[in-house]
């Protein structure tokens, strides 16, 4: 397993130095002067020749990538232009309602798929089949800003149940943070709700009519046991897969829904960065967001490998 791990992890260095020339290269052909945009429209161009050579822009393209890479290596992503702070700071900051908000929305997007996935598979073909179905096509199809704006209106404005702006920090209390966060969380959860109930009703079907299962049913095995014990065990693996996937889509894509609700998470301060073309904050919270995704797949890969030790005598 530790030699697999470690071949893992070598597999990584081409993924990551792919990331980090795109990131970089993105962020420098896109137009845009961070240093006219600092200096503001009455600058001359003096002044802002001047706050690019301050700011290291001058230099030789490749020079900046060294020296970015060399940086990030040692931990420092960087300083921002606007905030005056580092951002390794500043992605720390903001980090907080963004993972409350992807952690929720994930609870929220499981307790709905797995039991919704089992049940149409148990019940192929049947009412509950279809309408789990058609709630799974309709979770996809709908984008989340507008079951977040549907939801703003109705829950929010019309009932006044919860608040439809903010965020609290967890340590102002455990219901005074839920209760920001149950809206954006329903309306990000759900989108991966539909892609995890899918999967789960594909993956049980192909399980359930596996001979094993019609070996247990045959000596009797309650089907209770037999949905639970012995094919949502085998039915797993392909379903830990998506879940991995949806939470490094959960971190990365809650620019819109953060946006929406006004939570002060990155993607809010993302967004605020590219307006102003603070380089170093959008290379910085990408990468973060980019390597985060690649070990959270890493993880998946190691649990699918610890789980089925085949995973690991295919891959030698």
């Amino acid at each position: 397993m530790l030699l697999y791990i470690v071949k893992r992890l070598l597999s990584l260095i081409p993924v990551l130095f792919v990331i980090s020339v795109v990131i970089f290269l993105i962020m420098h052909i896109t137009p845009g002067d961070p240093a006219a945009i600092m200096l503001g429209e009455e600058a001359t161009e003096d002044q802002i020749q001047e706050l690019r050579e301050e700011l290291g822009l001058n230099t030789p393209l490749v020079q900046q990538y060294v020296d970015w890479v060399i940086n990030v290596v040692q931990g420092d992503l960087g300083y921002s232009y606007f905030m005056k702070q580092s951002v390794t700071s500043a992605l720390i900051s903001h980090l907080g309602p963004t993972f409350s908000l992807a952690v929720l929305a994930q609870i929220v997007a499981l307790v709905i798929a797995i039991p919704a996935g089992i049940m149409a598979a148990t019940r192929r073909g049947s009412l509950s089949d279809q309408s789990l179905m058609a709630f799974s096509l309709f979770g996809m199809s709908v984008p989340s800003f507008l079951l977040a704006l549907f939801l703003i209106l109705v829950i929010g404005v019309q009932l006044r149940w919860l608040p439809i702006a903010g965020f609290q920090p967890l340590s102002d209390g455990l219901w005074n943070s839920l209760q920001y966060l149950i809206l954006p969380a329903i309306s990000l959860g759900t989108i991966q709700a539909a892609l995890i109930a899918r999967m789960t009703r594909t993956s049980m079907l192909e399980v359930l009519h596996a001979n094993f299962i019609k070996t247990a049913r045959a000596k009797g095995v309650k089907e209770r046991n037999i949905v639970y014990r012995h094919a949502l065990r085998n039915a797993f693996l392909p379903i830990l897969t998506v879940i991995g996937q949806t939470f490094g889509t959960l971190v990365a894509g809650g620019v819109v829904t953060e946006t929406i609700f006004n939570i002060p998470g990155i993607g809010q301060m993302v967004v605020n960065s590219i307006e102003r073309r603070d380089y170093p904050v959008i290379q910085g919270v990408i990468l973060f967001i980019t390597v985060s995704y690649v070990f959270i797949n890493l993880m998946i890969d190691l649990l699918y490998a610890y789980i089925d030790p085949r995973v690991r005598l295919e891959r030698k």
